[in-house]
């Protein structure tokens, strides 16, 4: 899911990539089973990390990672090493990140949400592009529950070769009935659910390869469930792990489920207590919005209290 760390777009894919990919289409085994196998080996590996892997926009390095591909070779019917040996050398570190998993770990700290979700693929997490402008529009029922969540966001390509962007989204709750991922620009290339952690991730294509400094638009819709989830919603936030442009978010309470109060809050940091927290009324429209003048990198949303 995540986009490359290095420059990998721009050259071939690795033969352990291609051979990863063919043995897994040979077999018909879908990810989340292969990781479900895995799993039940003690060998943690998430579907986002092995959707990387045969994409070849990351590869196996680490000792647990090596590990997971000594255990893949039997389950997809490969002889010892097959795929072993076909592992190029480790990918350059450093420099070649523009999002460097530094600059994200000092907004959401260590072992993060995040970093559980996505696994090994962490260090890979959208490397390739940098987020301009993010607008999220944030839809409440009569049940003060999440019914969807609406997000455009304006992207530049860091380097030739930017394919695509991976998106994650923590619920309140999943919902028994699902959750629907609605493209309106851009084209869904494959998408998951962590129940565990509770969250929804999917990977969305640009369409084509972009060059250097090209911008691309991606909107999007989280529609979460049919039915009402038990699970009121009390807050909204957006980790921001690079100055961004413009960040607006807005929330739409249902005219027959408003919140006693409304605050806009920041934090540099996941976890801390806020730096700035403010009061925020509600409009004709039952909404509220934050729109920061600024927005250096941490942790950007508005809370809210009901009856």
């Amino acid at each position: 899911m995540p986009t490359s760390p290095t420059h990998e777009h721009s050259r071939p894919e690795t033969n352990f990539a291609l051979a990863l990919r063919d043995a897994l289409r040979r077999r018909g085994l879908p990810l989340e089973r292969v990781c479900g196998r895995l799993h039940a080996q003690g060998i943690n590996v998430s579907v986002a990390t092995l959707s990387h892997w045969q994409r070849g926009r990351s590869q196996p390095e680490r000792s647990r990672s090596l590990q997971a591909v000594d255990a893949l070779e039997p389950i997809l019917g490969l002889e010892p090493r097959t795929l072993r040996s076909l592992l190029g050398p480790h990918r350059p570190r450093g420099r070649a990140l523009f999002q460097d998993p530094a600059a994200t770990r000092c907004v959401y700290g260590d072992k993060s949400d995040l970093e559980q979700a996505l696994g090994e693929a962490f260090d890979a997490f959208n490397t390739d592009t940098q987020l301009l402008v993010a607008h999220e529009t944030m839809t409440l029922d009569e049940h003060r529950s999440t019914r969807e969540i609406a997000v455009t966001s304006v992207l530049r390509a860091v380097r030739d070769g930017a394919r695509q962007l991976t998106v994650v989204h923590f619920l309140d709750e999943l919902p028994a009935d699902g959750v629907d991922i609605v493209v309106r620009n851009g084209e869904m290339t494959g998408s998951h659910v962590v129940p565990d952690l509770r969250s929804v991730m999917a990977d969305i294509s640009f369409g084509r390869p972009l060059a250097r400094n090209e911008t691309a638009v991606v909107d999007y819709t989280l529609r979460i469930g049919r039915t009402p989830t038990p699970t009121p919603s009390h807050a909204h936030e957006r980790r921001i792990r690079h100055p961004l442009r413009t960040y607006l978010l807005h929330v739409r309470f249902h005219p027959s489920a408003l919140p006693t109060r409304c605050h806009y809050f920041y934090r540099a940091r996941l976890g801390d207590e806020p730096r700035q927290r403010h009061r925020v009324e509600l409009d004709a429209s039952h909404t509220a919005h934050l729109l920061p003048a600024k927005c250096p990198p941490g942790v950007y949303g508005l809370e809210w209290e009901w009856d």
